[in-house]
């Protein structure tokens, strides 16, 4: 299928992945406090939580790995990936407040926490202080790169409201979706990080991010079917519970009995979806073949991302990058 170099069998942890750019990442942590700082006791106490539950730099490491790949990085780097993070944290701040989430990563939400107003309000706070940044340090094809990040990520979200028959979500409806949600912000990350080290190799970083994304986020979905709550940090059949439509359901709707398909369409009228009808449609789901097809794409994506990175020399950070691509596919978080 492609000419990359097989994928390790052993799963690599995060840390192997983070260690060409420790020393980087404490930068990036440094930064985020910098620049999200104000003399304002609401917002200083939201920033905390926040930075407590802000995850484990997965995007900013993207970056900071882009920026290496030619050993000849940038010291601006680490304030380019907490740009990266901010933007990022933005993101699952405004996603829980539209959905009225309660819990990530197994803590509170600034939604929960505070109230849904203040979500709304640090997500607006945290994209101002993140493009600020890049204004003030005359960072203007960055700004141009998230700005238009911004602009997909948001049309994403608003398309994704919009769905009026959920159940008539397509593939390729998915697939645009995720590309505009999710896989937008790493293939800018990697691309941002490429300006900042690797300009020859810009192309070939932003595609890999964006398949990397695009992977990333069916491995995330197929989660919500197949991972238990106290390892996800969030509750298994979440998607289901608020009726999201996702790949494995999508591909599992082509195959599933007429039986089968009509406990779905009961679970999707209710209001409240319960645990025993939340269950039952994970069955189907599995047994219809849809998990596995899942598996099968975003594998395809893995592939793919994994042949973009040949053109790249061999060094630690294009191996720490290859690694990504396992870790996304296999993790349990």
């Amino acid at each position: 299928m492609s000419a990359a170099t097989p994928r390790p069998s052993a799963v690599p942890t995060l840390a192997d992945i983070q260690a060409p750019v420790r020393e980087g990442l404490e930068r990036v942590t440094e930064e985020l406090r910098r620049i999200i700082a104000a003399d304002f006791s609401l917002i200083t106490e939201v920033n905390e939580h926040l930075l407590r539950m802000r995850g484990k730099m997965f995007r900013p490491t993207l970056t900071l790995l882009s920026s290496q790949v030619a050993d000849r990085p940038s010291p601006r780097a680490p304030t380019l990936a907490a740009v990266i993070e901010l933007m990022h944290v933005a993101t699952l701040v405004h996603d829980d407040a539209v959905d009225h989430s309660t819990l990530r990563r197994g803590m509170p939400t600034i939604n929960a926490l505070f109230s849904h107003q203040v979500s709304v309000i640090m997500g607006d706070y945290l994209y101002s202080k993140a493009l600020g940044t890049l204004v003030k340090n005359g960072d203007m094809e960055p700004l141009r790169i998230l700005t238009d990040v911004s602009t997909q990520m948001t049309i994403g979200e608003m398309r994704q409201l919009q769905q009026f028959d959920r159940l008539a979500f397509s593939e390729d409806d998915y697939h645009a979706l995720n590309r505009a949600k999710t896989a937008s912000l790493l293939s800018g990350a990697c691309e941002i990080g490429a300006i900042s080290g690797a300009e020859r190799y810009r192309a070939e970083l932003k595609r890999y991010g964006e398949l990397l994304g695009m992977a990333f986020q069916v491995a995330d979905d197929l989660l919500d079917y197949t991972a238990d709550a106290a390892v996800t940090g969030k509750p298994t059949g979440l998607d289901l519970r608020e009726r999201k439509v996702t790949l494995p359901l999508i591909a599992a709707l082509r195959d599933m009995s007429a039986g089968a398909r009509a406990r779905v369409d009961a679970l999707f009228v209710q209001e409240t979806p319960d645990d025993a009808s939340i269950a039952e449609v994970v069955a189907i789901v599995a047994e219809s073949g849809g998990i596995e097809y899942a598996r099968r794409r975003g594998e395809a994506f893995a592939d793919e991302a994994d042949a973009v990175l040949q053109a790249l020399p061999e060094t630690a950070a294009r191996a720490a990058l290859s690694d990504a691509i396992t870790y996304v596919m296999e993790r349990r978080w």
